[in-house]
């Protein structure tokens, strides 16, 4: 039993009915920032390997923002712990952090002089991006005919992830896919689905990499698009497509279905392929 005269049920219930606004505008405050996170990613993968996914690496540098955004707000008690490397900080950084915080609001004062925020989302300022980066604008779209669970039956034909990109002439570069085509459906195989696709002779038993599956379908659909239908480098005999078990299907079944409905894909448990 709940008290509505209580003054923090009162406030929550407040914060209930405007949460879909703020989770909106908070969206949009990301969008503006998501091109320098991608490019960013793409060169972490480039210098350290293939095994960084940098959807993830996105994902959990977009958590750490808002977890770092809470100190605009914090009574002084709780602090959200900083990284090692944010320890030192330049002066004028460190300045701004106290201002802000003394005034307990997250909109600094505007000054004259300073250039409009909206001139960081400027695309010319990220070159070679323009060809294949995520339209940041638009949130990522879970419906229609692809994302019926229904379209997954005993006979649908998937691919590894890995093939899929080899097929559409990116080579090894292997997150890039998911990045620029993030409203394909893919499957993260689970240990029991990576041993049978070892067995199958569909992958290598490497035990501890991340292997994802996607509809054949979808990435043919894809390669007969305007963006891959001309390039030199298409190459539809990588897919090498094949057709899951009835259990494994099932499993995908549920899984599209969970994130039609706007749930999260479980968080990957190791590097991806």
């Amino acid at each position: 039993t709940f008290s509505f005269t209580d003054p923090v049920v009162s406030m929550d219930l407040l914060r209930a009915v405007l949460q879909p606004s703020i989770n909106e505008e908070i969206r949009a405050v990301f969008n503006k920032y998501m091109k320098f996170f991608q490019k960013a990613a793409i060169n972490v993968r480039d210098n350290v390997g293939e095994e960084v996914d940098p959807e993830q690496l996105i994902q959990e540098t977009c958590r750490s923002c808002l977890e770092q955004a809470k100190l605009l707000f914090s009574d002084g008690k709780k602090v959200v712990p900083r990284l090692p490397h944010e320890q030192v900080v330049p002066k004028r950084a460190r300045q701004m952090d106290e201002e802000l915080n003394r005034r307990g609001s997250p909109i600094p004062k505007k000054r004259k002089g300073r250039p409009p925020v909206q001139s960081l989302s400027n695309d010319r300022g990220v070159s070679g991006m323009a060809a294949w980066k995520l339209k940041v604008s638009e949130p990522v779209r879970r419906d229609g005919p692809k994302w019926d669970p229904s379209r997954l039956t005993e006979t649908t034909t998937f691919v590894l992830g890995s093939r899929a990109n080899k097929a559409l002439g990116m080579g090894g570069t292997r997150g890039r896919l998911y990045i620029k085509h993030p409203h394909l459906f893919k499957y993260a195989a689970d240990p029991q689905d990576k041993h049978w696709l070892a067995e199958q002779q569909h992958m290598r038993a490497t035990g501890g990499k991340m292997a994802y599956l996607l509809i054949e379908e979808d990435i043919r659909d894809l390669a007969a698009s305007d963006d891959y239908r001309d390039s030199v480098d298409l190459r539809l005999d990588e897919l090498k497509p094949f057709v899951p078990p009835a259990w494994m299907t099932e499993k995908m079944q549920k899984h599209m279905e969970t994130l039609r409905r706007g749930g999260d894909a479980p968080p990957p448990e190791c590097p991806p392929e």
